[in-house]
């Protein structure tokens, strides 16, 4: 059996729902399920609801609203008949919300986070499902909180895989086609939790595990995993293979290619995982599994944007030993910085980190007190796996390295 999964750009409009039936007419949808998000930037919209109940509640009905009325505008293309029993289910769903949101008394943000903006997902499967039915193809909708077990760390739940386990071999029937939610699970109050980030491939990969799936197909809008992103790059050519271990190291250095999280499961019942395009179902696309580390083996491009370089050298020029660093990361970890480089000698340490929280500043102060500080703001860090000698210059070309670190299969400039 087969693990489909489908993200908000693939049933982001109705056109997109009508493809998702097409891509299952042409590859076929016996023994599968079907995992899909939110539709197109809806976890945004349902983010900006949460946003008004903690700092403007005033604003909470705008901002449902504006949810509701993009899921009508598809629903009334999808569905001629007005009367159709999808309608009240999706009015059902939003009540939900309303609910919640009025007789919720818990102050945690990451706790609200999760009751609420999960509702993207099943308002999305609802109607994806009501769609396939009216066209003729059966389906079981799931509740994947019904499947998916997770202790209770909002925003970043962990699964509980034995209860999983259980749950999803008593309650999914893989003799029908199920469509069932990402980035979501429960806990044992049966409150929602969700996965934190990729949070739907890994879904798959979990549902994946658990039926012992022969594969798991990640649809998207490219022809399967690209060696640079075609946004920041301009040629650009289709991996036809990756190993698990170098998807890994690829994500690791910020390629939007597969989290690793999603990969581990899949790993450990060595299911490949195929990346294939949903305008173009019937592609080669990319494999992820056991094998070849890369195929073809040409360089791969990275980039990360709108970086800080920081270098630090003691005031008094003496050694920057182990004490000094383990203070200087605990300073970071406070501030949630996520370290993406670094580099040292005797005097002086660089490190290149991401500002996502925006505590550059407060920790420039205490690390002023300490050392001197030399601090480049917006730079780029580019990585190369498998690089070679016209990769390299292809990056250094009218660009001001301020960094470079080499190892045998990786290079790294952070440039100005």
């Amino acid at each position: 059996m087969r693990v489909f999964k489908f993200g908000g750009a693939s049933v982001k409009d109705a056109e997109g729902i009508r493809n998702v039936v097409k891509v299952l007419q042409e590859v076929g949808h016996e023994d599968t399920l079907v995992v899909i998000s939110a539709m197109g930037k809806m976890t945004n919209a349902m983010e900006k609801v949460v946003a008004s109940y903690f700092k403007d509640k005033q604003a909470i009905t705008a901002s449902i609203q504006e949810v509701i009325d993009y899921h009508e505008s598809i629903l009334s293309d999808l569905f001629e008949n007005k009367n159709h029993p999808v309608y009240n289910k999706i009015k059902l769903l939003f009540d939900e919300v309303k609910g919640f949101l009025a007789w919720n008394k818990s102050p945690k943000y990451a706790f609200v986070y999760d009751q609420v903006v999960g509702y993207g997902e099943l308002v999305s499967t609802t109607i994806v499902s009501e769609y396939f039915n009216e066209v003729g193809i059966a389906n079981v909708w799931q509740d994947v909180r019904n499947l998916i077990k997770t202790d209770n760390n909002y925003r970043d739940a962990s699964v509980n895989w034995e209860r999983t386990q259980k749950e999803v071999s008593a309650k999914v029937d893989m003799s029908k086609l199920n469509i069932t939610q990402g980035f979501l699970g429960s806990d044992d109050n049966n409150f929602t939790t969700t996965l934190g980030r990729e949070g739907s491939d890994y879904s798959g990969a979990i549902l994946a595990y658990c039926l012992n799936a022969d594969s798991v197909t990640i649809w998207k809008d490219v022809p399967g995993v690209l060696n640079a992103d075609p946004r920041n790059f301009k040629e650009t050519q289709l991996l036809d293979q990756i190993s698990y271990r170098e998807a890994i190291e690829l994500a690791f250095y910020g390629a939007s290619v597969i989290h690793p999280k999603t990969l581990q499961p899949l790993q450990r019942k060595e299911i490949p995982l195929l990346v294939k395009s949903f305008i173009a179902p019937n592609g080669d696309g990319t494999t992820v599994g056991k094998g070849e580390d890369i195929s073809p083996k040409v360089p791969c491009f990275i980039v990360k944007k709108n970086q800080v370089l920081i270098k630090l050298s003691s005031l008094d020029f003496s050694f920057i030993m182990e004490d000094n660093i383990s203070e200087i990361f605990k300073l970071f970890h406070h501030h949630k910085m996520k370290v993406d480089l670094i580099q040292n000698s005797a005097i002086s340490f660089s490190v290149c980190l991401d500002n996502k929280f925006n505590g550059l500043e407060l920790m420039l102060n205490e690390l002023k007190r300490k050392f001197k500080v030399v601090c480049h703001e917006d730079v780029s860090l580019y990585t190369i796996r498998h690089f070679n000698d016209k990769a390299v210059k292809s990056l250094q070309n009218g660009r001001s390295v301020l960094v470079e670190q080499r190892g045998r299969e990786t290079v790294q400039l952070v440039v100005k």
